[in-house]
């Protein structure tokens, strides 16, 4: 049976997995532990350690893929919207590859989400464009045409009052702020919406940590594109993390 490995560092947890590449699910229990304070890449490798000694694959040889709340470029992460300033510009991979003795692949959180979702979840055989967003502790997204991954969009950057459209209307700002599902729904309305209007998607894929309610806030948004929830939920980025190191 083919496995691999997927971690998902976000801003607030990073979890693993051992994932079957056959189905697209996991073939263990997903372990998480807190982002340590400050996400600097020291304290984030020293974590990334941890919760591959708790899933008990710390000397596997399985593929390894490893996804990041980031612009991730040729292995260098180029942007650092949750995480340390640390991170911009900065040799991500290579600094994973050495710190934990192995090759792995490297990609974008909400890319691996997308890769997952497209393979094996709700964007399944979906033609033309899907958006994959995930609403957390920010918004990530991912463009996949016809299945096929168009890496490092930010669609959570999209400006709003002068700042990133995510500050005010990702998950944790409902959070936050104590909103009601109405009220937060209608925020996510506004960006739907403008994002549908910029382009013009066949279909839409919620996932990150709110995905596991989507009666609460979906049958509230009013699109012409259909909106349905991610298969994976919060499991997307770790799933689509081993798919993407399988392929290596």
């Amino acid at each position: 049976m083919a496995q691999a490995i997927g971690v998902d560092i976000g801003g607030t947890g990073i979890k693993a997995g051992i994932v079957n590449l056959a189905h697209g699910t996991l073939d263990s229990e997903r372990v998480r532990v807190p982002t340590p304070q400050g996400a600097r890449p020291a304290d984030v490798l020293e974590t990334v350690r941890e919760v591959l000694q708790v899933l008990g694959v710390a000397d596997s040889q399985l593929p390894l893929g490893v996804a990041f709340p980031a612009i991730v470029k040729r292995g260098r992460t180029l942007s650092a919207a949750n995480i340390a300033k640390d991170w911009i510009g900065f040799e991500a991979e290579k600094f994973f590859e050495d710190g934990l003795g192995r090759h792995i692949s490297f990609v974008n959180d909400a890319d691996a989400a997308g890769v997952a979702e497209a393979r094996h979840g709700a964007a399944r055989d979906a033609r033309g464009l899907t958006i994959m967003t995930t609403l957390g502790t920010g918004i990530g997204s991912a463009f996949l045409y016809d299945g096929v991954l168009i890496p490092n969009t930010e669609l959570g950057h999209l400006k709003r009052d002068g700042e990133s459209i995510e500050r005010w209307t990702a998950y944790s700002a409902m959070e936050r702020e104590q909103l009601s599902w109405v009220d937060w729904s209608a925020r996510l309305q506004e960006f739907y919406s403008h994002v549908e209007f910029l382009f013009s998607p066949d279909l839409f894929v919620v996932g990150g940590g709110v995905s596991k309610h989507p009666e609460k806030f979906l049958p509230l948004l009013e699109l012409n594109t259909p909106i349905v929830a991610a298969v994976h939920r919060n499991s997307s980025g770790i799933i689509g993390a081993a798919s993407l190191a399988a392929d290596i």
